[in-house]
């Protein structure tokens, strides 16, 4: 692509796509037919670019209805937008789940990632690939961590179309992966969100906080919601104000659960203090972390508390627009928000006059469309004003200037949900659950070699033998990755380490967003840390050269250590050692600065390569 406009014209089908999001085209400058005004003045230029966030949807449009985006098409969503091309190519060829090469309309990603690999995604691909061949109408694709670890192996089906029908399979058999593929429609129908539970409806259910009503209410049900205490901590936020619920959030001690621990009042409050305006809230349900499911679990079991805690969110920060950033992989979380958000708008809890306290606030859907960096907030921010998913420098940070340069508060699904019992119980009550220093209950997200994988509510302090003896360990324990692909591993006779922020540090790991994957001794472990290697690789944005660089020279530097039987690692762990420093030290975000986390401490912890 060029900066310049083409030749190339997009389909019927294709126009129709992009028309039917942005309307019809006012002018020839947005790539209506000429009129003799046309030849006079330009005009709609600007309305045009300001509406160049609608990039990513648009992406979205073409590539739902076709399942491949054309030049022809990419050509006419620049010109409704005055994007230029070569900016849109880079966006489009920026996720992985969009195609700038004609492909078939069926697409089925088959995960590969930890979990999966452990419960033998090789030999799924390879059966999925000799029964999916050449002709049959069906593109096989290798995939990241799909998000359904619980249930793994996993793979997803989606047929392009209007609508577009999507199928999951997991756990997956070549069968059941190859009639979701052949027919998304005749797939047979998820499990419920309460079955990724397994404390669900088993004695101390009654004791969750964050989880208490998966399984328990219609997640399609409004009054369902309510019936179970839905929208009293919003009615409470309204009566303490703004302030006061930055205060409770704040003597209550809520801290990010994304990985980074930040404070959340703070974080509200430096937000709320800009005087800049508008204010706008993000909520981070880019959840791509290899092992990591939990927020996917909640939309999809209770929605309705998402969408409260993002409103009251909004209100203590002051904004009036929140974003849901959704994993473009999470079929059917999207189905139940877009549901849940459009009966709270019905019913007068989203819109102009919420609850009729005179708030006005929105909540909108932006889709991720495969990129793990999107995790990030600056490239969140970034991919959703219609521009490549790379992190920004800090400062200026996002609450002085974050989406669309306006202060902005960006938290992760379980972070927001959290405010919901601080409301309710109160923030003494709630810090008293826990420890000192890490207050409140947690999710930690278990799978791998355990017997029943899923979704864990304990409070902070429960220590990580706790926790799998929850799960049931099978066979003999390996090792227990912490906080998935940029967490660490521990050893099976540290399993006293108490599951909190300082504790996990203390020990010389991380607690990360919650994730514990278990593998026994039947999982190749150097196998395992070249799958790590390649994820990273992949997911770099490219931003920067020691990540850019250095994730590279650490896959070859593993793949040389894996394919070299009986001779000396040494010298290329000496280089992974420089390398990952490198990385650590000069990386402009997260994913450089803990790619080389997991290797470190499989080399040093558990000796991977002695």
């Amino acid at each position: 692509m060029d900066l310049r406009f083409g030749d190339s014209k997009p389909t019927d089908e294709e126009r129709a796509a992009i028309d039917t999001l942005l309307g019809p085209p006012e002018s020839s400058w947005e790539g209506a037919d000429r009129s003799d005004a046309d030849l006079r003045w330009a005009r709609g230029g600007r309305e045009a670019r300001e509406r160049r966030d609608l990039l990513l949807p648009g992406l979205h449009a073409v590539n739902d209805r076709i399942g491949w985006i054309s030049e022809g098409a990419l050509d006419y969503l620049c010109r409704r937008l005055t994007v230029p091309p070569a900016e849109a190519y880079g966006v489009a060829t920026f996720y992985a789940m969009f195609s700038v090469k004609p492909r078939p309309a069926t697409v089925l990603h088959v995960c590969t990632d930890l979990a999966c690999a452990a419960a033998g995604a090789s030999e799924l691909c390879a059966g999925v690939e000799a029964r999916l061949g050449l002709g049959s109408g069906v593109s096989v694709e290798r995939s990241p961590c799909l998000g359904l670890c619980e249930r793994a192996p996993a793979a997803l089906a989606i047929k392009a179309g209007d609508p577009v029908r999507t199928a999951v399979s997991a756990p997956a058999t070549v069968e059941r992966a190859v009639l979701a593929a052949s027919s998304p429609d005749s797939a047979p129908e998820e499990p419920p969100a309460a079955l990724a539970v397994p404390q669900a409806g088993r004695a101390g259910h009654e004791e969750l906080v964050l989880l208490s009503r998966v399984g328990v209410v219609d997640p399609a049900s409004l009054d369902d919601y309510r019936a179970h205490g839905g929208y009293t901590a919003l009615r409470q936020a309204f009566a303490i104000g703004p302030a006061g619920v930055i205060r409770e959030v704040t003597d209550a001690g809520l801290v990010g659960r994304g990985g980074a621990a930040f404070p959340t009042g703070r974080k509200w409050q430096a937000t709320a203090s800009q005087p800049d305006h508008p204010h706008y809230l993000v909520c981070n349900a880019d959840e791509s972390e290899p092992g990591t499911f939990k927020d996917r679990v909640v939309m999809e079991g209770d929605p309705y508390s998402l969408v409260e805690s993002m409103t009251i969110a909004g209100y203590a920060v002051g904004a009036h627009k929140g974003y849901l950033y959704l994993r473009g992989e999470y079929p059917r979380a999207l189905e139940r928000m877009e549901h849940a958000i459009g009966q709270a708008r019905a019913r007068g809890l989203l819109g102009d006059d919420v609850l009729g306290q005179g708030y006005a606030f929105d909540i909108e859907i932006r889709r991720g469309a495969g990129a793990y960096i999107c995790g990030e907030e600056t490239a969140l921010f970034n991919s959703i004003e219609g521009y490549r998913g790379e992190p920004r420098s800090k400062p200026p940070f996002p609450v002085e200037k974050g989406l669309f340069g306006k202060p902005t508060a960006e938290n992760n699904v379980e972070t927001l949900v959290n405010v919901l019992p601080i409301l309710t119980m109160g923030a003494q009550a709630y810090a008293a659950i826990g420890t000192g220093k890490s207050t409140g209950p947690k999710l930690f997200c278990v799978s791998g070699s355990v017997d029943r994988p899923g979704i864990y509510e304990l409070p902070f302090g429960a220590t990580l033998g706790e926790l799998l003896d929850l799960a049931g360990v099978r066979k003999r324990l390996r090792a227990v990755l912490l906080g998935g692909a940029a967490g660490g591993f521990v050893r099976p006779d540290e399993l006293d380490i108490p599951l909190t922020f300082e504790g996990t540090r203390e020990a010389g790991t991380t607690l990360g967003s919650g994730v514990v994957l278990a593998f026994d001794d039947t999982v190749p472990l150097p196998r395992l840390l070249l799958r790590i290697a390649e994820f990273f690789r992949d997911e770099s944005c490219g931003q920067c050269v020691p990540c850019r660089v250095g994730t590279v020279r650490q896959e070859e530097a593993l793949h040389r250590i894996v394919e070299r039987t009986g001779a000396d690692a040494a010298p290329d762990i000496a280089l992974l050692r420089e390398v990952g420093r490198a990385m650590k030290d000069a990386s402009i975000c997260g994913l450089g600065q803990t790619a080389w986390n997991a290797v470190e401490s499989a080399i040093d912890r558990l000796g991977a390569y002695e």
